[in-house]
């Protein structure tokens, strides 16, 4: 029985849909089987998504003074 996609890590969320997207490329699944593991697999990818974005959210870069020292945060600015 497939575990609950809340209750994985997101490593354990990216090994499972590595190995979704490995088996949908060699084309040998059946309709309904392939459509079950594309389904599996963009809830993976949004789980995914979704942590990395908390984590990003998470990361403050640290704002040194003019003689190197650390004068504060700010938040991470993805660019």
């Amino acid at each position: 029985m497939e575990r609950p996609i809340e209750e994985l890590s997101f490593e354990d969320a990216l090994k499972e849909l590595e190995t979704i997207v490995s088996r949908l490329e060699t084309g040998e699944a059946p309709l309904d089987q392939a459509i079950s593991l594309y389904e599996r697999g963009d809830k993976l990818r949004r789980r995914c998504a979704d942590r990395l974005d908390a984590a990003q959210a998470r990361i403050e870069a640290i704002r040194l003074d003019s003689e190197g020292r650390a004068a504060g945060t700010q938040p991470f600015a993805a660019g």
